[in-house]
């Protein structure tokens, strides 16, 4: 009975969301494009149109579908309000800007105009909904209009796990690392978004001005709180701890971290080994929210289509960093081995894309440039990356690299290659890290100090200096002020 039960469930999760057959897209050139922007907080690309079959995704593989979708797209910083910050200014983190969760876009590159103040300034309605920047009220001229849904930051519905001395925003003294509770979709801050998206939507549908309408979703991000319906998609017999699931002794130690966000949840030990069991329990609650993210982007995405605005609006979609669950015995981001680093990115260009996929290196500062080419607005000098619109016209991209960085490691990906290097104020390294993905995917064999690749090593030195920017050891970081 529970079989058929989940058989008709899943069954239903697929044919709710059919992709249906389109004709040719006629595009207005002469009409300014909309944009509709969604990001998907500490998404990984562990989805089903990535080849990850065990994913149930079915809206995100739509629109993949009409989409041109990146392989190896590259967040620029694996933390989430330093990733939105380089990402919307289009600027390259350094030793000092763009550091943490709590950076702030408008006061590390207060001289930069953001995309969506650059939008704005060009006529088109800005609208803000969710988590876009980590900070609500962050680079506020950019908006016509801001919204965040009100209730406890960590969105729990049980009682159990609401922590009620107001500190539930750390996640500690209790709380649990996910829930599975009877709830509608709507109970949860997804749900919300989603809807506010689709009430948007319709409001801007009349409208003579073009629109960026920025939807930033709240999961998989922890804790993994989700209704239990998606829950019941899973079969945690049959989920798999990663392959990765150790630590060689020839990875530089400062590689491996604590995963301090997840410790900070009361059900989870404060250091030491995570329990198999654990370890299952928590891939299976990324995955119902994964699902659960999935199900409500689909309907805004259904939305966009029954208003007949999908042919004149471009949809990206990306995750602001990749995310460990059990890589390398790690869990969350914080790290630069690719599981942290590379990341979903999905554009959808009415008339241009149908469901291509690339190899192309891409850095998530190329984002600005690129919706900045394809609504055809003058872009300032501050923005650090390139546009991808060759990519879109079926071209190839010159620059085949990107560089990240997470406090003082700061990582070239160029082909199969990651080296990293961590580096002190001056620039000198003190440990460093190579890996050859042609070879080893799994980040398992260091090479950089095997002798046969210290010529190799040498040259990849020199190259990240040369891409890491020209202001990367420039120290521009606000002294303060003794009181």
């Amino acid at each position: 009975m529970k079989f058929l039960v989940k058989f008709i469930v899943i069954s239903f999760f697929f044919m709710s969301c059919k992709n249906e057959k389109k004709e040719e897209v006629i595009v207005d050139k002469n009409k300014p494009m909309n944009i509709l922007f969604i990001a998907v907080d500490d998404l990984r690309p562990e989805l089903n149109f990535y080849g990850a079959n065990h994913i149930l995704s079915p809206n995100l593989d739509n629109l993949a579908g009409e989409s041109l979708v990146f392989n190896k797209a590259y967040c620029n910083v694996p933390v989430c309000g330093a990733s939105r910050a380089s990402l919307l200014t289009g600027t390259r983190p350094t030793r000092h800007r763009f550091v943490d969760y709590k950076t702030r876009a408008d006061t590390d590159v207060p001289h930069a105009i953001s995309l969506p103040k650059l939008l704005r300034q060009n006529g088109y309605t800005t609208i803000s909904n969710g988590k876009i920047y980590h900070h609500n009220d962050d680079d506020s001229l950019a908006w016509d209009r801001r919204w965040f849904p009100k209730g406890n930051i960590r969105n729990y519905q049980l009682k159990k796990n609401i922590k009620e001395n107001g500190e539930a925003n750390l996640a500690m003294g209790g709380a649990s690392a996910f829930e599975m509770a009877e709830v509608n979709d709507t109970a949860y801050f997804d749900g919300k978004i989603a809807q506010k998206g689709i009430t948007d939507l319709r409001k801007l549908k009349d409208k003579n001005h073009p629109f960026f309408l920025a939807l930033g979703f709240m999961k998989p991000h922890l804790p993994f709180n989700a209704p239990k319906k998606y829950w019941d998609l899973y079969d945690r017999n049959k989920i798999l701890l990663p392959e990765s699931y150790v630590q060689p002794e020839t990875t530089p130690k400062q590689a491996f971290n604590n995963f301090g966000e997840l410790r900070n949840y009361g059900n989870i030990p404060r250091k030491g080994k995570i329990s198999d069991d654990l370890a299952k329990e928590l891939i299976h609650g990324y995955y119902a929210c994964v699902s659960y993210v999935d199900a409500q982007i689909g309907l805004v995405l259904d939305e966009l289509k029954r208003l007949e605005l999908d042919d004149d609006t471009i949809v990206v979609l990306w995750g602001d960093h990749g995310w460990n669950l059990g890589d390398h015995k790690l869990w969350c981001k914080h790290t630069t081995f690719e599981t942290a680093l590379r990341a979903p990115l999905i554009i959808k260009v009415p008339g241009k894309t149908k469901g291509e996929k690339t190899e192309s290196i891409t850095e998530y500062i190329d984002i600005y440039p690129t919706l900045a080419e394809l609504t055809g607005v003058a872009m300032p000098n501050t923005v650090a990356g390139k546009s991808f619109v060759p990519l879109i016209e079926g071209q190839q991209l010159e620059k085949d690299w990107a560089v990240s960085k997470f406090k003082d490691a700061v990582t070239l990906i160029k082909g199969d290659l990651f080296y990293t290097e961590w580096t002190k104020d001056d620039g000198i390294a003190y440990a460093r890290m190579l890996f050859d993905h042609k070879t080893d995917p799994l980040e398992l064999d260091n090479l950089a100090e095997k002798p046969e690749y210290q010529e190799k090593v040498k040259a990849l030195a020199l190259e990240l200096r040369e891409k890491w920017g020209s202001d990367f050891l420039i120290n521009d970081k606000p002294e303060k002020t003794k009181p």
